[in-house]
C-alpha cells in the first residue's frame, strides 16, 4: 500500500510539472481572446466567464467555434456596452469568419491586423467611436460579404482595395467623416448613395456629386496616350518659320486663357466669400419670394448638397399638379418633382398641421432633417407656400412595400428580398428608438411607410410626422392609424404611443412579409381574427404551409422559424414582454443574415 501511495504521489507531481502547460492549457485562440479582453472595458461584466483556467473558449459568452474544432469562428458581442479598444491580437484569430461588435462604446483605430483574419465574412463595427481610417489592406479579405462601419468617427479616403472584394454584398460606410473621391472600380461601382450617406466630404458617381479641384472647377483628367503621342512627335519635329508663328499664337492664346482663368477665379472667390458670410449668419438656406404684398414663399433646406437654387426649387414646387401625384398617405398627397437635369424628389403636401407658431414647427422639422441613416428616407427640405406646406424627400424608384407586395402582379418578392427588407426596416426603427436623442416613436409603422430603392434596401418614411402634425389631444385611432391591423392593443385603448407599440407594428409587418396578406385581409375578418390571431392558430395546429405566401418559391425553413418566433414575440399582448428593437435587430442579424453561404465554403475549400 505504501508503494502504491508513493507511486500516486510521483504521478501527481509528474503531471503537475510536465502537463500544466500542455495537458490542460487554454488553446491559442483562447489566449488571444484573453488578450483582446484585456484591452476592453467590460462595464456590464459580460465577459466574466472568459477564464484562463478553461481548456477551451468555445463556451464563452459571444464565442462560437468551428464544429469539431477548437478554433474561433464567430465573436458576437453587440449591444454589450463594451468600451476600450480592439487589440491588434485580433489578427491571430486566423479562422475568424464573423466579428460583430456594433452598438458599443469602442474607440481608437480599427487595427490593421484585422485583415490577417483571411476567412472573415462579416465585419460589424457600426455605432462606436472608431477614429482613423479604414485599414489600407482591407483587400486581403477575399471572402468578406458584409462590411458595416457606419456611425463612427472614421475619416480619410475610401480605399480602392475595397473594389477588389468580389464577394461584398453589403457595404455601409454612412455617417462618418470620409472625404475625397469614391473609387469607381470593382464592387465599389455597384453601391449607391445609401452606402455613403452622411459623409459630406465624399464625391464621385456613387453619391451623384462631381469632384472638384482646390479652385472649385470640375476635375478634368488629361488623356495620357494623346499627350505621350504629342510628346514623341515634338521630339522629332524640325523648327520652321511656320512653327515659330504657331508657337507665338500658342503663347498669346495661353496668356488670354490665363487672364480669363484669373477673372473666373477672382469671381469664384468673391462669390464664395459672400456665401461664407451668409452661412455664418444662418444654419440653413432661407429664401423669400414675394407673391403678393402680404404673402411669401419660404424654403428651408436641411442638407447642403442639393445642386439647385432656391428659386429653381420653388418654381418646380409651385408647378406641381394632379399629373405629378404618385400617392397619398395619412398626412397628405405625395407628388413626384422632376428637376430640369432629371433629378427626382418626392414632395408631400401636408393636409394638416399641429396648432402653434411656424417657428416652433420649423425648428422641430429641422431636427428631423438632421437625421441621416441608410434605412430612413432622407428629408431634404421644407417649403411654405401661401396656400400649402410641402416636405421634400429623396425619391425612391421602387415605391412602397405595400405596392410591391400587394399591387404589383409582375414582380414577386423572393424570400431573400423579404429578409433583406425586414432587416433594413428593423435597423431604421432601432435607430429611431435607441440612437436618436430624444428618441422618436414612429406611431405608424406599416408596409406603405416602407419605401424601397432599386437594390431592395428598405427606407422608413414619415418618421416623426405623427407627433409633429397631430394635436396632442387628438385621439390616435382617428388620426394616426393607417389601418387598425397594425396597432397594438394598448395603443388602441389608451392612445398613448410607445416604443413597444412600434415593436408590435413591426411584428405585424413581419407577418405581412411572410404571408403576403394585408393585416386586414377579408379571410381573417370572416373568422373574427386579425393576422396575429390567424397566425397563432395555424402555428398551434402545425399548418405552417398555409402561413407562407405561396408565391415565395425560395423559402428557407430555418429562417422562417426564426422570423415567426420574432413576430410572435413582437406581437405579444403584454407590451412588457415584447423585445426592444435593438434585441429584434440583434436576432435578425445573428440568426437570419449570418453570411456563410455554401458557395463561400466551397470556394474556400478549393483554395485549401
Amino acid at each position: 500500500m505504501e508503494m502504491g501511495t508513493v507511486a500516486c504521489v510521483i504521478f501527481l507531481i509528474f503531471t503537475t510539472v510536465f502537463c500544466s502547460d500542455s495537458c490542460f492549457a487554454l488553446t491559442q485562440d483562447g489566449v488571444t481572446l484573453l488578450e483582446i479582453k484585456s484591452t476592453l472595458n467590460d462595464t456590464k461584466n459580460v465577459l466574466s466567464n472568459w477564464q484562463e483556467l478553461d481548456e477551451s473558449p468555445c463556451t464563452w459568452t459571444g464565442i462560437t467555434c468551428h464544429p469539431g474544432e477548437q478554433r474561433v469562428r464567430e465573436i458576437n458581442l453587440p449591444y454589450m456596452q463594451l468600451g476600450g479598444i480592439i487589440s491588434p491580437s485580433i489578427g491571430n484569430l486566423s479562422r475568424l469568419q464573423r466579428l460583430a461588435l456594433h452598438q458599443n462604446g469602442l474607440h481608437g483605430i480599427i487595427p490593421n491586423e484585422i485583415t490577417n483574419c483571411s476567412e472573415l465574412r462579416a465585419l460589424y463595427l457600426r455605432a462606436n467611436y472608431f477614429q482613423g481610417g479604414i485599414p489600407s489592406n482591407i483587400g486581403k479579405l477575399p471572402f468578406l460579404n458584409i462590411l458595416d462601419l457606419s456611425s463612427n468617427l472614421l475619416k480619410g479616403a475610401i480605399p480602392s482595395t475595397i473594389g477588389g472584394l468580389s464577394h461584398l454584398q453589403v457595404l455601409n460606410l454612412s455617417t462618418n467623416f470620409f472625404s475625397g473621391e469614391i473609387p469607381d472600380i470593382g464592387v465599389l461601382s455597384t453601391f449607391g448613395n445609401n452606402s455613403f450617406i452622411g459623409n459630406s466630404g465624399l464625391c464621385g458617381r456613387q453619391v451623384q456629386k462631381p469632384c472638384r479641384t482646390s479652385l472649385g472647377f470640375p476635375v478634368v483628367l488629361p488623356h495620357a496616350e494623346s499627350d505621350e503621342a504629342v510628346g514623341k512627335s515634338q521630339l522629332h519635329a524640325v523648327p520652321t518659320k511656320r512653327s515659330s508663328h504657331y508657337m507665338k499664337g500658342v503663347i498669346i492664346g495661353a496668356m488670354l486663357l490665363m487672364g480669363l482663368a484669373l477673372v473666373v477665379i477672382l469671381s469664384f472667390l468673391w462669390i464664395r466669400l459672400l456665401s461664407k458670410k451668409e452661412r455664418a449668419v444662418r444654419k440653413y438656406t432661407e429664401v423669400k419670394k414675394q407673391v403678393d404684398p402680404e404673402a411669401s414663399a419660404k424654403l428651408i433646406t436641411f442638407h447642403g448638397d442639393m445642386p439647385y437654387t432656391s428659386s429653381e426649387i420653388i418654381e418646380k414646387l409651385e408647378s406641381l399638379d394632379e399629373e405629378d401625384i404618385v400617392g397619398s398617405g395619412g398626412f397628405g398627397t405625395v407628388y413626384r418633382m422632376v428637376m430640369n437635369d432629371c433629378g427626382t424628389f418626392a414632395v408631400k403636401r401636408i393636409d394638416r398641421s399641429r396648432k402653434g407658431c411656424d417657428q416652433v414647427f420649423e425648428r422641430e422639422l429641422e431636427i428631423l432633417g438632421s437625421i441621416n441613416h441608410i434605412n430612413l428616407v432622407n428629408l431634404r427640405g421644407y417649403c411654405r407656400l401661401p396656400t400649402s406646406r410641402l416636405l421634400i424627400y429623396d425619391y425612391l424608384a421602387m415605391g412602397s412595400l405595400d405596392d410591391l407586395l400587394h399591387e404589383n402582379t409582375e414582380q414577386v418578392l423572393n424570400w431573400s428580398d423579404r429578409l433583406k427588407i425586414a432587416l433594413g426596416s428593423s435597423r431604421g426603427l432601432a435607430y429611431l428608438h435607441h440612437e436618436c436623442c430624444p428618441i422618436i416613436v414612429h406611431r405608424d409603422i406599416k408596409s406603405s411607410n416602407i419605401l424601397l430603392d432599386e437594390n431592395m434596401e428598405s427606407h422608413i418614411s414619415d418618421f416623426g410626422l405623427a407627433k409633429l402634425l397631430v394635436d396632442e389631444d387628438a385621439h390616435v385611432t382617428t388620426v394616426v392609424a393607417g389601418t387598425f391591423g397594425y396597432l397594438a392593443p394598448e395603443y388602441l385603448q389608451s392612445g398613448r404611443a410607445t416604443e413597444k407599440s412600434d415593436v408590435y407594428s413591426f411584428g405585424v409587418l413581419l407577418l405581412e412579409l411572410i404571408t403576403g396578406k394585408r393585416p386586414t385581409d377579408p379571410s381573417f375578418v370572416k373568422r373574427g381574427l386579425n393576422v396575429v390571431g390567424w397566425m397563432n392558430t395555424l402555428v398551434k395546429e402545425n399548418r405552417l404551409e398555409e402561413v407562407v405566401d405561396k408565391r415565395c418559391k425560395d423559402l428557407d425553413a430555418g429562417s422562417l422559424e426564426v422570423i415567426l418566433e420574432v413576430a410572435a414575440r413582437c406581437t405579444d399582448a403584454n407590451a412588457d414582454d415584447r423585445p426592444t428593437m435593438n434585441q429584434v435587430l440583434q436576432i435578425l442579424e445573428q440568426e437570419v443574415m449570418s453570411p456563410c453561404p455554401s458557395e463561400f465554403y466551397e470556394s474556400h475549400s478549393d483554395h485549401s
